[in-house]
């Protein structure tokens, strides 16, 4: 799913994104409600028309964010048991981030899954400090759970028509924590006497999937992915690069998103493909426009590709258009990128 974050893919319009056979996409919580804020966007109705995207849109807790704000500087904002504190980056206004209160604004943003509050804290951190993300995690979880049922029932949405929801198993890289997060989340989705909602719908991989070094963490991704109900989806959020993809989903990972394809083609990184069978090393590279060399490349700049960018325009003339800042070029980048991201999961689900 690309990130579409604050409500677009940059550079990108609804049409180019049909284009490129784009499905589901990610809105951010944290990034919406600030800016515009839910009173202009429930002015349109819900978020799809907002930003005229008929197709699905799954919408993260704004959790990561939050975190990563206070984290950064602690005079920001600060963390409780009840709630996530914060100060605006962008006019310094105070917030009070409850679970409840980011599960009401997903239903208000009006998207197809959600996912719940939690404590997303650094692999890094002690081992102590995890425990309590992981405590507090789960109980957020649970008030999370209670509040997407009261929205559900009084906003009289049926169950074919309600959204999915995810909860975040984290742990760090400690599988007694990631054993007994995914436990009592468990337990949590399985409580419910009325039948009306029979658990979560996914588990999501809670904080970044590569140690403080940079290593993938293999041992870990493939222990927590057999923790979950074989009948749920498996959501490693924030993945990744396509190797990264692939690991992941060769141990058992159904979902990812991240911001690679547009950020980087954004900066005149494109991903070609080398060999297209995925199940060899070195299936794909990537060449940075910007160099040089392309200045007279007057090939396409994937010939294995069909995309918009590769159909109709040159290495030369892409390299031209970043040399003269020239917005274009970052639509026919992310163009790109983006389908050969496609086309890596179409192989993946048919390999």
């Amino acid at each position: 799913m690309p990130d579409a974050t604050y409500g677009f893919v940059r550079s990108l319009s609804t049409s180019d994104l049909l284009s490129a056979k784009i499905g589901p996409m990610v809105v951010n919580t944290y990034h919406l409600y600030l800016q515009p804020g839910l009173r202009v966007i429930k002015k349109t109705g819900k978020i799809h028309k907002f930003m005229n995207w008929k197709k699905p849109l799954l919408s993260d807790s704004g959790g990561y964010q939050v975190f990563s704000l206070i984290h950064k500087n602690p005079e920001m904002g600060k963390i409780t048991d009840d709630a996530a504190i914060f100060r605006s980056p962008l006019n310094g206004k105070k917030h009070v981030l409850t679970p409840e209160k980011s599960i009401e604004i997903q239903f208000d943003l009006g998207v197809d899954m959600m996912v719940v509050l939690d404590d997303p804290a650094p692999n890094h951190y002690p081992k102590e400090k995890i425990r309590k993300a992981v405590e507090r995690t789960i109980r957020w979880a649970g008030r999370c759970m209670v509040e997407y049922k009261r929205q559900l029932k009084i906003r009289k949405i049926k169950e074919k028509d309600r959204p999915l929801i995810f909860c975040v198993i984290q742990g760090g890289n400690h599988k007694d924590l990631r054993k007994y997060c995914a436990k009592e989340l468990i337990k949590i989705g399985s409580s419910d006497k009325s039948g009306s909602v029979l658990g979560w719908d996914g588990y999501g991989f809670g904080a970044r999937h590569l140690d403080q070094n940079g290593k993938f963490m293999r041992e870990i991704l493939k222990f927590t992915a057999d923790l979950i109900p074989e009948n749920s989806l498996r959501f490693a959020l924030g993945v990744g690069t396509p190797e990264d993809i692939i690991r992941c989903a060769n141990l058992g990972w159904d979902m990812f998103d991240c911001v690679i394809p547009t950020r980087e083609g954004r900066h005149g990184r494109l991903f070609l493909w080398k060999n297209k069978k995925i199940n060899k090393t070195g299936f794909y590279e990537t060449i940075n426009i910007n160099n040089g060399k392309f200045k007279n490349d007057f090939s396409p700049v994937d010939k294995k590709c069909d995309c918009y960018l590769c159909k109709n325009y040159t290495r030369a003339y892409l390299a031209h258009l970043f040399s003269r800042k020239e917005p274009l070029a970052m639509r026919l980048a992310s163009i790109h990128n983006l389908k050969f991201y496609l086309e890596l999961m179409e192989k993946i689900k048919n390999s």
